[in-house]
């Protein structure tokens, strides 16, 4: 089945189904990361809200702080329940769109994905009905108990699915049974816990907290233009800041775990995030080059992106935590290279030869137990049997490049390098934005006598604030232009976030299952013109519900806490 079918499959059939998996995926991004950051936000205030309600707090402070925490936690539910539809339909079309996938590892991925729809899912589900409609019916300390075991349970369904998918780019803890032409799994832990799971965890949970700030910050910001809910603004900014400057500083270190992760396991995608065609020692880590975002490279000739200006030494030390740490590049991994500890990696064309040679071994191996079981030849049963262990061992001397035998040109293991390279920097770009963006918001908006009149004055000698609110406090004061700031942030943030997505799956191309099974030999056999027809039905459907959300989204901001009680 290997052999034939996955190398039957119209080629318009595996760019629609990758076209249409690309678009459930980026859509269903676009509510998971504002679902876990008001997750956050929201469990923050109504613990303010149960704390004043304990400490005899005047009722005007106990009232405040629970329509404060109603009102996020209307957003949240607006966002919540988008998030979900999309990703039923991702799930989904791992069975329809890929399943020669589903088959060959289903019993791996599958594991935590079951998981996460057992537990995690049923958990949010349940708790999200108490949060919502349990305000007069349980005690306020069990609805602070559901709002935060919502936000656990829906970032619970974000790590067994990130497990899932850190899992494609790092697989662990499975074993590819000959008989059964299937990979099953030898260790649930080493799959559930491996570091390429926990890093992407960490790194994608806190980059959605970064979104769920600035989204906060930026509703409140409108309502202090709008001169509206001016409590509810400051005290929101206050609790996003400090989240969102933690978030910040927190997705930079987990991105650079990450960044080391992706050098020892998949280098071909660090190369391509950096146009790095010829590697070595000592190397810096680009700020900027001028990479054609429209034309992939003729990485065999290339030396170096024009007009380049890299920081010394800074890949090396990303990637291997030693500024002069070797870093393999592109023409580096397809000819083949030794690293620094004196083993060598072999070149493209000797994984793909060795791949064919498992291919054809695994064939064989089939073959010979079929004749077996069915006895054609019992004279020759002995010397069928030794044939058929020495073909077992040629594929299991070989099968760690078994992918690579339905690869025909050594090219196609090249990902796209203007993507990887533009999104890497836009990700990068726009988190160091967020950076100083939080910064000045936190600075600004808490009362702190020296920091906050230093950096007041300061924007007013630049001509950034005028000279008489240079000394006044609070975020009610903040210069006007930093509330319009605080709302183009949000689609910064999206974008950051939806970047960092586009290079952990396209920089990890063309491989479904890194170095194990190749995107056109793991889609479903299916005519190209039923994929596309569905790809616009679900362009259709997907831009449908978002523009939905976001106009309820806007009404329910228009509205305000004060109108829904």
């Amino acid at each position: 089945m290997l052999q034939n079918l996955f190398l039957n499959i119209d080629a318009g059939t595996i760019d629609w189904s990758r076209a249409q998996f690309a678009l459930t995926a980026i859509y269903h991004w676009l509510f998971v990361p504002l679902t876990l950051g008001l997750a956050l936000i929201m469990g923050i205030c109504e613990t303010i809200y149960y704390r004043k309600l304990n400490a005899a707090a005047p009722a005007s402070t106990v009232a405040f702080w629970k329509e404060t925490s109603k009102f996020w936690q209307r957003l949240f539910g607006i966002n919540f329940a988008m998030g979900v539809a999309t990703g039923i339909i991702l799930e989904f079309e791992f069975g329809t769109n890929w399943s020669n996938y589903s088959w060959l590892v289903g019993d791996i991925f599958g594991a935590p994905l079951a998981v996460e729809g057992i537990v995690a899912f049923f958990m949010e589900s349940t708790f999200v009905a108490v949060m919502f409609f349990g305000w007069k019916k349980v005690s306020a300390g069990f609805h602070l108990a559901s709002t935060w075991l919502t936000g656990i349970g829906a970032t619970l369904s974000a790590w067994w699915i990130l497990v899932a998918n850190a899992w494609m780019q790092y697989p662990v803890g499975c074993e590819f049974n000959p008989d059964t032409m299937r990979n099953e799994m030898t260790s649930f832990a080493a799959v559930a816990l491996s570091p390429a799971a926990v890093d992407k965890f960490l790194h994608t949970v806190i980059s959605a907290w970064i979104v769920g700030a600035v989204f906060v910050v930026a509703v409140s910001c409108w309502y202090l233009l709008k001169k509206r809910h001016i409590e509810l603004a400051v005290k929101s900014i206050r609790i996003a800041s400090v989240v969102g400057i933690i978030a910040t500083l927190g997705a930079a270190f987990t991105g650079h775990i990450s960044g080391q992760d992706v050098a020892k396991t998949q280098p071909m995608k660090l190369a391509a995030m950096e146009a790095l065609y010829n590697g070595g020692t000592d190397q810096g880590l680009t700020a900027i080059a001028w990479v054609n975002p429209l034309s992939q490279p003729d990485y065999e000739y290339e030396e170096s992106a024009p007009l380049k200006l890299d920081m010394p030494y800074a890949l090396s030390f990303m990637a291997t935590n030693d500024i002069h740490g070797f870093v393999p590049g592109i023409n580096d991994i397809l000819r083949g290279y030794t690293r620094p500890d004196g083993t060598r990696e072999p070149s493209a064309d000797e994984k793909i030869a060795r791949g064919k040679k498992a291919i054809a071994a695994l064939h064989a191996y089939r073959q010979l137990k079929e004749e077996l079981r069915t006895g054609k030849d019992t004279a020759n049963a002995a010397a069928q049997r030794s044939a058929l262990n020495a073909q077992l061992e040629t594929f299991n001397e070989n099968k760690q490049y078994f992918g690579y035998g339905y690869v025909t040109d050594k090219s196609q293991l090249v990902p796209n390098i203007p993507l990887n390279f533009w999104a890497f920097r836009t990700m990068v770009g726009v988190g160091c934005l967020l950076i100083l963006f939080f910064g000045l918001v936190l600075v600004l908006s808490f009362e702190m006598p020296f920091l906050s009149v230093f950096t007041r004055r300061l924007l007013a000698a630049l001509g950034l604030m005028d000279e008489a609110q240079a000394d006044v406090h609070g975020a009610t004061r903040m210069p006007r232009w930093l509330y319009w700031a605080a709302i183009v942030m949000v689609p910064l943030a999206y974008i950051a976030s939806e970047s960092g997505w586009l290079v952990a799956e396209l920089g990890r191309q063309p491989w479904t299952i890194q170095d194990m099974l190749p995107t056109w030999a793991a889609v479903s056999d299916l005519h190209a013109g039923s994929v596309a027809l569905t790809f616009f039905l679900f362009l259709i459907l997907f831009t449908t519900m978002l523009a939905v959300e976001i106009s309820i989204m806007l009404k329910q901001i228009g509205k305000g806490p004060e109108d829904n009680k």
